[in-house]
């Protein structure tokens, strides 16, 4: 099929992520001050939408805590610098089996499982315009570990997050994510405007060749909002292949830690690098009130108590 260029993206940063990154750059903000600060700095690079996870303070490791969510959400919404503010739903599917052949009781250490309602806490806490609902659950490059979603979980989730008001991005890392993702459009679960992430080259999920992206995007129903994004060395090149697919950009320190070999990077150079590239392509990155306007969001403050 002819391609039909982007030329109006907006750019999504992924701050910190949930990876074992924490001591790899020490640009990876740990804290909540640390990572409003970095959601902020990118949103002065041009990212329209930040991707918020939390991180306990001290340790790096990743958390889904509701102070730690409500003290990033209200360090951005203070800030003079405007941005979408979208929060990870991912974290709480966490399953760490025992051996290969005694895979049962389940390894305490990094096993954490919990509800639909606690998975969705923190967002009804803070009551961002956007957050995620991986649509699958999947394999990591890890032995043991699987990200668990059942599709009775993420039902449930999904219409929380609809009934919150909150716009849902959908997490596509396999080609069966998009496949549940669209019945759950079709049953109403899911509202429109619809927006999507292709999360490529995750291991072992879909690879981030181009005919396996184009396979994917191909295959998404007319009208939904698309944004790709690839790990590590290729975060770079996908931001102009996502524009050449008629999709938006993710770039970020949850996804590649480098802005060249050998130079670590901050999640404001990645932005000012993937906005470089496209508008030499041709290409006007979005303002955070036309993303608002494209996908309809709500902007609002935290529910007071």
């Amino acid at each position: 099929m002819p391609l039909e260029m982007n030329l109006k993206p907006f750019i999504t940063c992924a701050v910190t992520g949930s990876g074992g990154t924490q001591d790899r750059s020490p640009h990876v903000p740990r804290s909540p001050e640390q990572i409003a600060a970095s959601a902020i700095d990118a949103a002065k690079a041009g990212a329209a939408i930040v991707h918020c996870h939390v991180r306990d303070p001290e340790t790096g490791k990743p958390g889904r805590q509701k102070e730690l969510f409500r003290e990033v959400v209200d360090r951005i919404r203070d800030a003079d610098t405007d941005v979408v503010i979208n929060l990870t739903a991912g974290m709480g599917g966490d399953m760490v089996f025992g051996d290969v052949e005694s895979p049962l009781p389940l390894n305490e250490d990094g096993t954490d499982m919990a509800g639909a309602t606690e998975r969705v806490a923190h967002v009804a806490e803070c009551l961002p315009e956007i957050c995620t609902l991986d649509c699958g659950t999947m394999n990591f490059a890890e032995a043991d570990y699987v990200m668990t979603n059942t599709p009775g979980i993420l039902r449930a989730m999904a219409k929380m997050m609809t009934d919150l008001g909150v716009r849902i991005e959908i997490e596509a890392f396999d080609t069966g994510h998009l496949w549940f993702a669209k019945q759950l459009v079709q049953e109403g679960i899911i509202p429109e405007p619809v927006m999507i992430q292709m999360c490529m080259g995750v291991p072992w999920g879909a690879p981030d060749d181009l005919n396996t992206f184009m396979a994917m995007t191909n295959n998404v129903p007319a009208g939904w909002t698309v944004s790709a994004f690839a790990l590590g060395r290729n975060e770079m090149p996908y931001a102009a292949a996502s524009v050449l697919a008629g999709a938006n950009i993710r770039v970020g320190l949850e996804d590649n830690l480098w802005l060249k070999k050998g130079e670590l990077a901050t999640n404001a150079q990645l932005v000012e690098k993937a906005g470089t590239i496209v508008t030499n392509m041709g290409c006007s990155l979005m303002t955070p009130a036309e993303v608002r306007e494209k996908l309809q969001l709500q902007k609002r403050m935290p529910q007071t108590v």
